[in-house]
Order: C-alpha cells, then structure tokens, then sequence
C-alpha cells in the first residue's frame, strides 16, 4: 500500500496493483480497475514515484526472503551425499 493525500489533507492508503491510470484535470485523479475515482494533493509524477519505490521494496523484499535459508532447514551430512552436480556446458564434441 502507498499512502496519498486527499486534497482536504487527509491521508489514507491505496493499493496500487489496483490503478487503472492517474490523470492530471488540473487536480491529480487516480481512477481504480472498479471505476472509483480519487482526487489526491500529489501530483502525478509523485505518485508514480510512489508506485516505483512501493514496487521495488516488494522486490527487494522477496530477493532477501529468498536469500535466508528457511528457519527449520537443517543440513545433514545424508543430504550433503545426496546431492549431484551437473555441468553448466556441454561438452563440445
């Protein structure tokens, strides 16, 4: 969720996988994929900033949570054996 501001002042959060587009009349107005419309303080430039960083703070998230090995793995010597290792190439012939 990003958090915008309504033009009276008031902040709520907005899901923004759910924007359809963002229009500049000459207010900032954010149409949702159901057809509500909100008119926000930002302009249009800062809330696609917004969307850009929100974005990349899910990626980068997921990127570490990929990262840490699950909190119940265990390594044991019976796995370290089973495990093959293949070749990134092939031969050439």
């Amino acid at each position: 969720m990003i958090l915008v501001t309504r033009i009276n002042g008031a902040v709520f959060a907005l899901n923004p996988d759910l924007v359809e587009r963002v229009d500049c009349t000459p207010d900032t107005v954010v149409t949702l994929v159901d057809g509500t419309k909100y008119v926000i303080a930002e302009s249009v430039p800062e809330f696609i900033d917004s969307v850009r960083h929100y974005r990349a703070s899910l990626i980068a998230q997921a990127s570490r949570m990929e990262a840490e090995p699950p909190a119940n793995a265990q390594s044991s010597d019976e796995d370290d054996q089973d495990a093959k290792v293949l070749p990134l190439h092939r031969k050439e012939r």
